[in-house]
């Protein structure tokens, strides 16, 4: 194959002029290190709150929703800014600064003496995580031509499944096979946190060498930053771009509130139902949510063709109903560790990649290229928004309604976004048709 072929293509994805397969490699890359940092800081933080820092299992879903809430605060004062900065800077300089951030956040994170430490460093890896989400995303609709960027998006949902895969299966189970080898449980999670930081410096040096560096226009460079918040602000109007807005409020929710909760939810119950230790009760949260989680690696691609093929208004609604279904149905759960809950967290992993995908597609459809940064930096701003509320939210309601109540909260706002789609879907013009 000549590398003007190379350049066009990559497995079977008709990508821009000027991107490469090395680009495209190193791009679906980033997409697994992310996932994999955002599944990793929640799925530990019980051996984290258990087992380093022996928090009583009473105050643990408040210490979540505050290091999520302050994590998210973090996002939002300064995704919009990622997004405006890599429209003047460049993509690539932005998602190193990110996975750069992640790493000292991980260094740091084994070593808070106090919860209001922690939450320092869930800033830190906060500002990160923003750039790196922001980019992505931005990349996505940067790389890929829109006639296939669902097949494209769904090979970068194979790519989060991957991550989060080898978070739950690989890094929740270091503890207890370091200390099989004599470590103590303090020293167990600090050599944990020390690979995933390591693995961060990594990726961020592959990056420095694999992403394609962009050229922005003259125009660009001499617009300012807030005017290129402000661009991406205004682009609500369309009402394609303000679905999308509300749909990353549901579809980052969904993935959070897994890692944040599930896992929780299920260490509790085996500590305190089932007997176990906190290593062992770890162990068994992280198959269960890695089964939805090889869910949505599975069905990404279904998806990503679904998004090329349907109207991608009409699989976003898709996907919203069945994030309605897959988190309310927590509510009927009684035991956690049975079938009814391997049967829901399917669903669950459903919802999750299509509400990822579809708005992801969506929201590159409609976005033009020149404002396209500051456009998906305001679309990550409503996702970590919605990170925020539910973080909020669904601690309150899981130390004080029930252990489901943040999944139902989630499925209801799913629920309100699935009647506002089909209210404006024939308001809604794809930019290339306007």
């Amino acid at each position: 194959m000549s590398d003007s072929v190379a350049e066009k293509k990559y497995l079977g994805i008709r990508v821009n002029e000027g991107v490469t397969a090395w680009h495209m490699s190193t791009f679906y890359l980033t997409c697994v290190a992310t996932i994999l940092f955002g599944t990793f800081i929640n799925a530990f933080q019980p051996f984290l709150f258990n087992e380093m820092m022996q928090l009583p299992t009473t105050e643990q879903g408040v210490v979540s929703g505050k290091l999520n809430f302050w994590g998210e605060m973090a996002i939002i004062g300064s995704v919009g800014v990622w997004g405006a900065l890599s429209d003047k800077l460049g993509r690539r300089l932005i998602i190193v600064l990110g996975f750069m951030l992640v790493a000292v956040a991980m260094y740091l994170y084994p070593h808070a003496q106090s919860v209001n430490e922690l939450i320092l460093y869930r800033v830190i890896y906060g500002l990160g995580i923003a750039s790196a989400t922001c980019m992505i995303v931005t990349l996505l609709a940067d790389y890929a031509k829109d006639i296939n960027r669902g097949k494209a998006a769904g090979l970068q949902g194979v790519c989060n499944g991957i991550g989060a895969v080898i978070a739950l299966f690989v890094l929740l189970r270091l503890p207890a096979v370091f200390q099989q080898q004599g470590m103590s449980a303090i020293e167990a999670g600090i050599q944990t946190y020390m690979i995933v930081a390591g693995f961060a410096v990594v990726v961020g040096l592959l990056s420095v060498r694999g992403l394609k560096a962009r050229q922005s226009s003259d125009q660009e460079h001499k617009q300012s930053i807030v005017s290129l918040m402000v661009d991406g602000v205004k682009a609500a109007r369309e009402p394609g771009i303000a679905l999308a807005y509300g749909a990353a409020f549901v579809s980052r929710a969904n993935l959070t509130i897994v890692g944040a909760f599930m896992t929780l939810w299920l260490s509790h119950h085996g500590t305190q139902e089932a007997g176990m230790t906190a290593a062992d009760a770890l162990k068994k949260a992280g198959i269960i949510v890695a089964i939805a989680q090889s869910v949505a690696l599975l069905s990404a691609p279904l998806f990503g063709l679904l998004t090329d093929k349907l109207n991608r208004v009409t699989a976003l609604l898709i996907a919203l109903f069945i994030t309605f279904v897959g988190y309310c149905s927590t509510y009927l759960i009684s035991d956690p560790f049975g079938g009814g809950m391997i049967v829901v967290v399917v669903i669950i992993g459903l919802s999750e990649i299509g509400a990822i995908i579809t708005s992801g597609v969506l929201i590159s459809q409609q976005t033009p290229a020149q404002k396209r940064g500051a456009v998906i930096g305001i679309f990550n701003l409503c996702g970590a928004i919605g990170i925020l509320v539910s973080s909020v939210v669904g601690g309150y309601l899981y130390d004080h309604w029930d252990r489901s109540g943040p999944f139902v909260f989630v499925g209801f706002c799913g629920l309100i976004v699935f009647v506002w789609g089909l209210l404006v879907k024939n308001k809604i013009v794809p930019l290339n048709q306007q």
